[in-house]
């Protein structure tokens, strides 16, 4: 069979498969193995899947995967999220819309140890809401601030899908990390106008607390910025000082936040081995589907389909910002049915040679890319975001109810990604006067 027709029937088949339901690295990995051998042979097939398999999951910058996700994992069990939440809300909560502020403040702190949307969203949902809606606040808006502020975790670093994204396209892991500073500050900026002006010109969606905070409350919260403090300076200050590497900063911030959950939040061993068995979880399916991705990606460029498809995306002429722009749609198309993780796995190891040659910022398409793919994870019907907030959300509260309080957000978001798209210098000033 025509190598090119093969690649084309790979396609269909990959979607099949994840139409009826079939795991993304499951389905990845057998459409690349049977379309690698229909190609090139038994022989050769098997051989070229064995050094494929080896050589990315031995490459040694895996190892800052499994060291962020334990970050965050220890901070969520630890308490670290709670008291950051706890701690802002003394300070700000008495603005109207105010907790809702301190919902974002909170997540982009903790974003700062999580590096995963999903996580984010899911302990600020237990967190943060009930004490919301305790205040007034519709339940609508209390959710769909914690559905959406998760994505800000996906920017701060360390974020995981920076990573993944790395690691796909061979970029620096820790220019990526830095690249997603402004934009993740950025987002949370828009959120909290968003916030005020929804509080201000609706108020029985977030009317005025009814708490009363002294000023020695107040002073006596800030104790509890102090271990979301440290593990920011650890990590980001590591990376962006040069005096740790990616790797480096995920062990070290990975020590700092296990010592202060145990001396700190009391952590104990049941509650470390729980982190440790998440953590082995979620990063074998994580390789799993990065190295299925990675022989896929060798399926297509054996039967010409990525080269063939580079060439049409040059011809036609789209240039550096239209091609960004088409990309940021076909995301957003895209997230409404997959998780992030499949997303960048399907698409970057057949687009990103397009990127290359038309010679656009990596660091500016990455952020684009990991911005347009967190507004996919709260829009229906996927809306994975939506879905892990459902599952923690208090009984009366329904998915209607969520992805109703996220349309506000999906704006939001929209006005950030146009922003980001307008403003490269956003997502490449920092990595170039930083790391080089």
């Amino acid at each position: 069979m025509d190598p090119f027709l093969t690649g084309i029937l790979g396609i269909l088949a990959l979607f099949f498969m994840l139409g009826v339901g079939v795991h993304i690295g499951v389905a990845l990995g057998v459409v690349g193995v049977l379309g690698m051998l229909a190609i090139i042979g038994l022989e050769a097939g098997v051989s070229l899947l064995a050094t494929t398999s080896f050589h990315f999951a031995t490459n040694p910058e895996f190892i800052v995967m499994p060291l962020f996700i334990l970050m965050g994992l220890l901070a969520m069990i630890g308490g670290i999220s709670e008291a950051t939440y706890s701690a802002l809300s003394k300070w700000i909560g008495k603005i109207r819309g105010g907790l809702g502020i301190a919902t974002v403040g909170a997540c982009t702190a903790f974003g700062t140890v999580s590096g995963s949307a999903l996580v984010t969203a899911t302990v600020f949902a237990r967190v943060s809401c009930p004490e919301m809606r305790r205040q007034g606040y519709s339940k609508g808006l209390a959710y769909g601030i914690v559905s959406s502020a998760g994505a800000i975790g996906m920017l701060i670093p360390p974020s995981l899908l920076a990573v993944v994204y790395g690691l796909l396209t061979l970029e620096s892991i820790g220019d990526l990390l830095i690249a997603g500073i402004a934009p993740g500050v950025l987002l949370a900026l828009v959120f909290t106008v968003g916030i005020l002006v929804m509080a201000y010109t609706n108020p029985t969606l977030a009317p005025p607390v009814a708490f009363d905070i002294t000023w020695g409350q107040r002073l006596a919260s800030l104790k509890d910025f102090w271990p979301i403090g440290i593990s920011g300076v650890v990590v980001i200050g590591g990376i962006y000082s040069g005096f740790f590497t990616p790797s480096e900063a995920g062990a070290f911030g990975a020590l700092a936040i296990l010592l202060i959950a145990v001396f700190w939040g009391g952590m104990r061993w049941p509650q470390l081995r729980k982190a440790l068995n998440e953590t082995v979880s979620i990063t074998a399916m994580i390789f799993l589907i990065l190295i299925a991705a990675k022989v896929f990606s060798r399926f297509m460029m054996l039967s010409g389909v990525a080269p063939k498809l580079v060439n049409t995306i040059l011809d036609l002429g789209l240039g550096p910002l239209g091609l960004v722009i088409t990309m940021a749609i076909l995301y957003l198309i895209l997230g409404a049915f997959l998780d992030s993780i499949s997303m960048l796995s399907i698409t970057i190891p057949v687009i990103y040679p397009a990127v290359q040659a038309l010679g656009i910022d990596p660091m500016w398409f990455a952020m684009v890319v990991i911005l347009a793919i967190h507004v996919g994870l709260i829009t229906p019907p996927v809306g994975l975001n939506v879905y892990a907030v459902k599952g923690v959300a208090e009984p009366d509260v329904s998915l209607e109810d969520i992805f109703r309080g996220t349309i506000p957000f999906f704006f939001m978001m929209l006005l950030a990604l146009a922003i980001i798209i307008a403003f490269p210098t956003l997502s490449t000033w920092l990595p170039a006067r930083i790391l080089h």
